[in-house]
């Protein structure tokens, strides 16, 4: 299996402070343990690119990361892994600003092609998942739900969990976002995301 190559470009909580908006750009984001930096890893076949940790809530500015290549393409790309939202181990001032720090970024950031909304396969709708969802609608803002750890549980119940967060998005939904199913033990919807990145970086710049 290709992997990818890529490098840490830049770590911070302002845009002054991120890395130049030039290439096709797309952020991982999710409540705090849902498996980011596994699955950016897994994505890009490359062990410790991001850093993996039990401990919720280790990652606290936007982290920029330059990824060249896809599936069949080599062009370059933009990664940005945000800091996770719910519990952490963290103060409520300091939860705080990563919520506008991480606000501030998904509206404003002008390469920004979509968000990868990472939610937990193994667990029932949570409300900050749903909160976020319909934040991103609200806002605009390009973005898909990529279900993770589905390794973990038996397909029935990853099934049942998916079907039941279909449920409660068709509430005030006309329409739903497009979903991924992954594992980043099995590799599983690594194709799938990455040939949807290469499609998008092909029509970058016209």
């Amino acid at each position: 299996m290709k992997s990818l190559r890529a490098e840490h470009l830049t770590s911070g909580r302002e845009a002054a402070h991120w890395s130049k908006p030039t290439l096709p750009e797309y952020a991982f984001i999710g409540r705090s343990n849902v498996g980011k930096s596994s699955l950016i890893n897994m994505l890009c076949q490359i062990k410790k690119l991001a850093r993996v940790s039990n401990t919720p809530g280790r990652t606290r500015n936007v982290e920029h990361f330059r990824v060249e290549g896809t599936l069949t393409s080599g062009r370059p790309w933009m990664l940005a892994d945000l800091p996770g939202y719910g519990f952490a181990k963290a103060s409520k001032a300091e939860r705080a600003v990563w919520e506008k720090m991480i606000h501030a970024y998904l509206r404003e950031r002008e390469n920004l092609q979509c968000v990868f909304l990472l939610i937990d396969s193994r667990l029932e709708p949570q409300r900050n998942d749903l909160d976020m969802i319909q934040w991103l609608g609200e806002q605009g803002i390009p973005f898909r739900i990529v279900f993770t750890k589905a390794d973990k549980i038996s397909p029935p119940k990853v099934q049942a969990n998916i079907a039941a967060l279909k449920r409660e998005l068709r509430t005030t939904w006309e329409e739903l976002p497009p979903m991924h199913t992954t594992s980043s033990e099995s590799r599983q919807g690594r194709d799938e995301i990455l040939a949807f990145i290469e499609e998008v970086n092909e029509r970058w710049g016209g």
